[in-house]
């Protein structure tokens, strides 16, 4: 829709930032058609294959270019949109509703899903790429619901809301098509999120609300078809067991009850933003409430909107239908199962958030009647230009880390990765370190924090031991951390007579992650130095290409390594000439090919133990 371009026309050049480094640039796993519908749990689209084929279609088009993700983020979003409208209007059509919004269903369909689409809040499902996770599963969740409206309503006699019983439980056709195609899109969607687990359960409301006389009489008529839906429960169960290496489950150091006080906060703050988008924070941060006291009144308000949904569900009205979806849908991220990680966020509300503008047209389209549509219009540009300046906090990491310390001024992680996007910056490194060393003031237990810092120090030799300093005590905070292994094992190779011990730490690293690509090539181009281990070395570079046969660098190095080897002349040649076909500018490989070619030594041009690159 244009609403929606027009409201993200500025967001096409918004780097990768934070999970994105973690779904995306780390990812080996989208590098390969193949290889995508198994993504590594510990991987931000662990767990979610559909997902990560996506990421792989985009690799596969245009590599790491982030227009392209960008693109098919917005395009996701855009029909969601369009099934939203889809859905909202064929719901005003039903006998519960036609008789106040028939004849305006089209105008308020279109109202809602204007809002819906530009609403600011949504620019962390669509602007911030990883959350495609989001949009995606978000998409398939109404596409879901669509395709039961159509089954039911394209039988004819319930078209016409004749609830009478059936003679017959049979359908047309089509009408059997569109079930087994919600069906199918249930099953896509619980190959994208696990939020999809809540579908089956709107989809019976729905069903009770505005079709059937009853849940029993929603289950008599189409039990075949809830059982097909509730068999998608099965692969997505599957698909979870790797729920806990993604900082989710009750082993995380928060208990179900400090989560579920803190869930209190999260949803209010979630209904207030859908009301009043301001200010709009990339990551609200670690902090969860601990004591009672301090989560009453939040309690309070939520109790309040339940126990509303509650009745209003109770007397099967669409008010009811509405708060349920709110509510039902937040629940598995805002309940008692804890994300420790990230207790709130704003692209939760992504789907829930329809309900609020559902309730919101549709309440002053009968306070005002047809004079309200100009005010959805006049909403929809105000909450467009505010999508359109959000965006610009995305236009590059510092500048929506920058945006996040400034409303989080007491979140660890902010800084730290405010400091991140500094040292990325050439001269800004000495802004970096008071960010980190303002992090770990916060939080000195933050192990992401103390590698962050120790890789800063170590860009300067007289911090070295410092720097070692800061690993050490990563480690020592998380043992399993494989960025600890790999950054550490790093340091020790600038520390005179550590070889051994950056061997080992490059070892651990890959026994925790043995795709992550940049950790064999450094090991590889360590072993190389070591008597006796060149056919090691051969075997991690081989293992980096098999995983990333793109890297301009692994062929490169391999290329060095295979000069070493007896008879390999002919295959180090070929090495160097795909790293220069990957990466035109790669000088080394360039002279060394040319020497080659020209009878000479090539022992001035082969890297040494000191000039190793630390990927």
């Amino acid at each position: 829709m244009l609403a929606a371009l027009a409201a993200y026309h500025n967001s096409f050049s918004g780097p990768f930032i934070y999970d994105d480094l973690w779904s995306i640039t780390t990812n080996s796993s989208i590098h390969h058609i193949g290889s995508a519908l198994s993504p590594p749990s510990n991987k931000g689209a662990g767990g979610r294959p559909l997902l990560n084929l996506t990421f792989a279609l985009n690799y596969a088009l245009g590599g790491m270019k982030v227009c392209g993700y960008h693109a098919i983020n917005l395009l996701i979003h855009t029909l969601a949109g369009l099934t939203l409208f889809g859905v909202v209007r064929r719901t005003l059509l039903r006998p519960p509703l036609t008789a106040r919004f028939g004849t305006a269903a089209m105008p308020l369909a279109l109202a809602v899903a204007v809002i819906w689409l530009v609403h600011p809040i949504q620019t962390e499902a669509v602007t911030y790429i990883s959350q495609r996770a989001e949009s995606l599963m978000g998409l398939f969740y109404l596409l879901t619901l669509y395709g039961f409206i159509r089954g039911v309503t394209e039988g004819g006699r319930q078209e016409m809301g004749d609830r009478s019983n059936s003679t017959s439980d049979l359908q047309p056709l089509p009408s059997i098509l569109w079930c087994l195609a919600s069906i199918f899109f249930c099953l896509l969607g619980a190959t994208t999120k696990e939020i999809i687990v809540t579908a089956p359960v709107m989809v019976l409301l729905y069903d009770r609300t505005f079709v059937a006389s009853s849940f029993r009489e929603a289950w008599r008529l189409r039990w075949r078809y809830y059982l097909g839906l509730a068999c998608t429960w099965l692969p997505l169960a599957r698909l979870m067991t790797g729920l806990g290496q993604r900082s989710v489950g009750f082993d995380q150091g928060v208990t179900w009850w400090h989560y579920a006080l803190t869930s209190c906060r999260s949803i209010v703050l979630y209904f207030k933003l859908a009301l009043w988008p301001h200010p709009l924070v990339l990551d609200y941060g670690t902090d969860v409430i601990q004591s009672v006291t301090e989560a009453v009144p939040y309690a309070l308000v939520l109790a309040g909107f339940i126990t509303v949904t509650a009745i209003a569900c109770w007397r099967r009205t669409a008010v009811g239908f509405a708060g349920a979806w709110f509510f039902v849908i937040l629940a598995p991220a805002s309940s008692i199962i804890p994300l420790a990680g990230q207790p709130m966020a704003e692209h939760r509300i992504y789907l829930s958030l329809a309900a609020v503008v559902a309730g919101v047209v549709l309440g002053l389209y009968r306070l005002l009647g047809r004079r309200s549509l100009i005010m959805f219009v006049a909403a929809s540009m105000g909450l467009g230009w505010l999508t359109v300046q959000r965006n610009q906090d995305y236009r590059s990491e510092l500048a929506i880390w920058s945006d996040t310390v400034a409303k989080r001024p007491d979140s660890a992680r902010a800084h730290n990765n405010l400091g991140y996007a500094l040292a990325k910056i050439p001269g800004r490194l000495a802004d970096a370190i008071p960010e980190y060393e303002t992090a770990l003031q916060i939080n000195p237990d933050y192990a992401a924090a103390h590698i962050n810092f120790g890789n800063a120090l170590l860009r300067t030799p007289e911090h070295l031991p410092d720097a070692v300093a800061q690993f050490e005590t990563a480690l020592r905070l998380d043992p399993d951390s494989v960025e600890a292994h790999y950054n550490f094992g790093n340091a020790l190779l600038k520390v005179p007579g550590r070889v051994p011990d950056a061997i080992a730490q490059f070892e651990a690293a890959l026994r925790l992650d043995p795709d992550w690509v940049n950790a064999h090539i450094n090991l590889g181009n360590v072993l190389v130095t070591v008597p006796g281990r060149l056919p090691d070395a051969i075997a991690h570079f081989q293992a980096a290409l098999r995983l990333d046969p793109d890297s301009a660098d692994a062929h490169f190095d391999f290329g060095n390594a295979l000069l070493d080897a007896p008879g390999r002349l002919p295959d180090a040649i070929a090495q160097y000439e795909e790293a220069l076909r990957l990466k035109p500018d790669l000088a080394p490989a360039r002279q060394i090919l040319n020497q080659l070619q020209n009878p000479g030594r090539l022992e001035d041009n082969r890297p040494t133990d000191s000039s190793l690159r630390q990927k």
